[in-house]
């Protein structure tokens, strides 16, 4: 089965590395980046959603309109519009982008951020309203003559939508969450689902719960994402010095409990994904073949924290080990953001493709 790359759709140079050196929205840094996922490989980007941040849709419409390729997986949190105008906004980007998007379905995991837009349910709750945007989101998408929802969170009468989305039936839904109730909603309703880079045991541990679940809202599991930092070196001794040198840089900007991003503290996270991120690296910093954690404990398990370190073979080969357990989008980011895509791109996507390719060559010669 075929193998894709997520990597990052960002706005500015900013990373936990260095301080951005421009405005939070910088045009032709975005295109730049953009554009050098499209020429190296990757299939598509994410344009991430923050309280204060440049509005990810627009973010995405301008890429979508300077690429002819990559697709765009646009962050979305839904306490911050209606289904009816998200479900609107997606049709109408799907058209523009000739049928690129996927909306990624952000439930959020801390508290004080999702109040600096007004959001004060409570987490379990958020999860609850989030699979009933998620099921007006497809019908809005698929249904042609007007339709009812009288929710728990949502209630309303007699909407269609006059824009339909480019591709048929619809977009696909992407979402995340290592907690029980993002389990259950995710296996129940999404088409991705996004996970953070653990070791192998807890991530089998994990598809193997949804998948499950999944089964038992009687649908097929969703295809699996993992997201990683990576870390590339021309020797392994090379890679581990860049290694170091990126967590000095990282604590060198957290000096004094500094927060890297408004979006997430560094310590005591509220949310159960950077909760077991933590707890992974509690256990030891280096994991299966190139697992890294300390790049996480330095950022207090923020998000996309974990990195794989080593040589671009060392990495492709940790990453065909996800893609062994049923992974099927490698998310990556580096600290450069520019220049480790392009990097990347280069050194390690075609070697990952070529293994991938390999594999299913050797499969679909097995005698039935």
């Amino acid at each position: 089965m075929p193998v894709e790359f997520l990597g990052i759709g960002a706005t500015n140079n900013g990373s936990e590395t260095e301080p951005r050196t421009g405005p939070a929205f910088d045009r032709d840094y975005t295109l730049a980046l953009a554009r050098a996922h499209e020429d190296t490989g990757w299939d598509r980007v994410l344009t991430a959603y923050g309280s204060g941040s440049p509005d990810p849709a627009q973010a995405a419409a301008l890429i979508a309109c300077n690429t002819d390729r990559l697709q765009l997986l646009l962050a979305h949190r839904p306490n911050v519009s209606y289904p009816t105008f998200a479900a609107k906004t997606v049709a109408t980007l799907d058209q523009i982008s000739g049928g690129r998007l996927t909306l990624h379905v952000i439930t959020g995991g801390n508290d004080h951020e999702q109040q600096r837009e007004g959001d004060t349910l409570p987490k379990d709750q958020r999860y609850a309203r989030t699979r009933e945007a998620i099921q007006i989101y497809k019908k809005a998408w698929t249904e042609r003559e007007p339709f009812d929802f009288h929710g728990e969170h949502y209630d309303f009468s007699d909407f269609v939508l006059d824009v339909e989305p480019a591709q048929k039936p619809r977009p696909k839904v992407s979402f995340g969450g290592s907690s029980k109730a993002a389990y259950e909603v995710g296996a129940e309703e999404a088409d991705i689902y996004a996970l953070w880079g653990e070791p192998l045991a807890g991530t089998a541990e994990q598809i193997a719960t949804i998948t499950e679940l999944a089964a038992t809202a009687g649908r097929p599991a969703p295809t699996f994402q993992v997201a990683f930092r990576p870390i590339l070196g021309k020797t392994e001794e090379e890679a581990w010095e860049k290694a170091y040198a990126t967590v000095a840089r990282i604590q060198d900007r957290t000096k004094g409990g500094q927060q890297l991003t408004r979006r997430h503290k560094l310590t005591d996270p509220e949310n159960a994904g950077s909760q077991r991120l933590l707890a992974v690296a509690a256990q030891g910093e280096r994991h299966d073949r190139a697992l890294w954690t300390v790049t996480a404990q330095a950022t207090g398990g923020a998000g996309n924290s974990t990195a794989l370190v080593g040589t671009p073979e060392t990495v492709a080969a940790a990453l065909v080990d996800y893609y062994d357990l049923g992974v099927r989008i490698l998310s990556a980011r580096g600290y450069d953001l520019l220049e480790d895509a392009k990097e990347f791109g280069r050194e390690v996507i075609p070697l990952v493709r070529q293994e991938v390719a390999r594999r299913d060559a050797d499969s679909s010669s097995v005698p039935a």
